[in-house]
């Protein structure tokens, strides 16, 4: 049966970002993101959800958001779900969801613009 691993998001980053170097030397960046989504629940109020996302950007593209984004930003992402797992320190089994990014679009680009910022 055939699959896919495909994330597409907007949203607004959580923080600021994080870039550290691998032991191979290679660059990643790690960020959260909030998402929203509008709704009207069974009694037609409007409600609002938000899910907390962690994102991962390696090399070149993490290097560059790196630079360029900060808390409170949005962002436009394309990545794949990877499911990181692991055991407590009491012996507990975790896992956790998170986007590995494959490309990246900005959403202000009026204040792109005006600072002299293009898409990669």
């Amino acid at each position: 049966m055939a699959s896919l691993n495909k994330v597409l998001l907007i949203g607004n980053l959580t923080r600021d970002t994080e870039v550290r170097m691998l032991p191979s030397g290679n660059p990643v960046c790690n960020f959260g993101l909030a998402v929203s989504r509008n709704f009207k629940d069974a009694q037609g109020n409007l409600r609002e959800e938000t899910a907390f996302v962690d994102v991962e950007a390696f090399g070149k593209i993490g290097e560059t958001i790196g630079r360029l984004f900060s808390k409170g930003r949005p962002i436009f992402i394309e990545g794949r779900l990877k499911l990181d797992q692991w055991e407590s320190k009491t012996g507990e089994k975790r896992s956790k969801l998170r986007v590995v990014l494959d490309n990246f679009e900005f959403v202000d680009s009026k204040q792109d613009a005006e600072r002299g910022y293009g898409s990669p």
